[in-house]
């Protein structure tokens, strides 16, 4: 039920027909995030992203919005460190409109100046937000640190500094440059007839120019240590990483096993240690980051700060336990049941599928269907997760970020003394 072809001057049309739903959802994805962007440019895409809805030549901002509320749709958009998504839910009826919606966004954008500067000051309390946000302040000073010195270290939505140097001038290159034909393509799933939107996208999309500009790829340097951030909160955050794999690494299925096992769930071992039988934490989980040459493993977790000695003592003992042992065999057939119904049950909705279809279109550049995801997770042995989290959590691969109210206190690289 997937297809995929390429227009005249490269733009691809992906689309994975679900004949049994009633809604579609189309998104216009580039290949270009916050990873292309030198320090001085910093945000630039992301502010792009909200321009793009502030008017074209054929709407205005109003008439954008009502158009798709009209037929009770869905239009928003969101820019990754790789990847920028322009997109709409509708039902299946309505995929020629919102086809049309999204191509006039994209293709014909005023970029009024006075436009340009309202959305400035909703960008600046966007970063305000964030910054007030513990657990998304904390994520951003981790990367700042883990890949220090390189684009995929700054925040997605840029700096006040940045964000208020932006002009027209500045976005319109930005995009003239890097919104080419060769790096876009359009992903649709749900009630769609594939040949008809090839149609709708060679006239509308087919006036894109080529390549534009295109960058030399390198992956980013990683540093470790330990961050001590003060900051008037109630509570304490932690988060603890070390470079892990990219999202194409062969063994990437045994990060999956081993990120649910460790944080994934409430039955991981994390959540059951440190929440279940101490009472220490209300959150604290795993994750894993991974972009098209990198990635890194890393735990959440939020705490008193009194309790700070604590969650780190038995979080830093559970990755050494893995590192040494790796799992249970109850507790490695549980992540890997619970990975492939989660997979299946996040696969219900159009846009889910179509988020899927793109993602695997940025990362493979092909369909990597959910048969054979299942027996990549299958296939997973113990030694596998063993070698993995072995390599993983090491003294020296370890950086830490501690945020909060520390009273004085420093923690230091002697919180990795349990790990080999």
């Amino acid at each position: 039920m997937i297809r995929k072809s390429e227009l005249p001057n490269g733009v691809r049309v992906l689309t994975e027909a679900m004949p049994q739903v009633v809604s579609a959802s189309i998104g216009i994805w580039v290949e270009n995030g916050s990873r292309y962007e030198v320090s001085e440019e910093n945000g630039v895409s992301h502010f792009i992203e909200h321009l793009l809805f502030k008017g074209t030549k054929k709407r205005t901002a109003a008439q954008i919005a009502e158009e798709i509320d009209a037929v009770g749709g869905v239009l928003n958009a969101f820019t990754g460190k790789e990847y920028t998504c322009y997109y709409a839910k509708v039902l299946g009826q309505d995929l020629a409109l919102a086809t049309d919606v999204l191509a006039d966004i994209f293709l014909d954008s005023n970029f009024d100046p006075a436009e340009i500067d309202r959305e400035r000051q909703v960008v600046l309390q966007e970063i305000s937000q964030a910054e007030d946000t513990p657990d998304d302040y904390i994520g951003d000073l981790f990367t700042l640190r883990i890949w220090d010195g390189h684009p995929l270290a700054l925040p997605i939505f840029g700096s006040v500094q940045t964000v208020n140097a932006m002009n027209r001038e500045l976005l319109t290159s930005f995009m003239a440059e890097r919104y080419r034909a060769r790096r876009v393509f359009i992903a649709a799933a749900g009630q769609v007839d594939h040949d008809a939107l090839v149609r709708d996208c060679t006239r509308l999309f087919g006036c894109i120019e080529g390549n534009g500009h295109v960058e030399t790829i390198k992956p980013p340097s990683t540093h470790t240590g330990v961050l001590n951030q003060e900051k008037k909160l109630e509570q304490a955050h932690i988060l603890i990483g070390c470079p892990a794999l990219s999202q194409s690494d062969p063994n990437r299925y045994a990060s999956y096993v081993l990120n649910t096992a460790l944080g994934g769930g409430m039955s991981s071992r994390l959540f059951q240690e440190v929440r279940e039988r101490r009472g220490r934490v209300y959150s604290i989980y795993s994750f894993t980051s991974g972009c098209l040459d990198c990635g890194y493993l890393a735990i959440y977790a939020g705490t008193n700060p009194e309790w700070v000695e604590e969650v780190l003592e038995v979080t830093v003992g559970e990755l050494a336990k893995v590192a040494r042992h790796g799992l249970q065999a109850t507790e490695l057939a549980r992540a890997k049941s619970q990975l492939k119904g989660n997979m299946l049950l996040g696969m219900e909705s159009t846009d889910s599928r179509m988020n899927r279809l793109a993602r695997n279109e940025v990362y493979f550049r092909r369909d990597v269907s959910l048969e054979e995801l299942a027996a990549g997770i299958d296939g997973v042995a113990n030694d596998q997760v063993v070698e993995l989290a072995s390599s993983c959590f090491r003294r020296d691969r370890m950086n830490m970020v501690i945020l909060g109210d520390l009273s004085g206190r420093k923690f230091d690289q002697s919180v990795w003394s349990a790990l080999a």
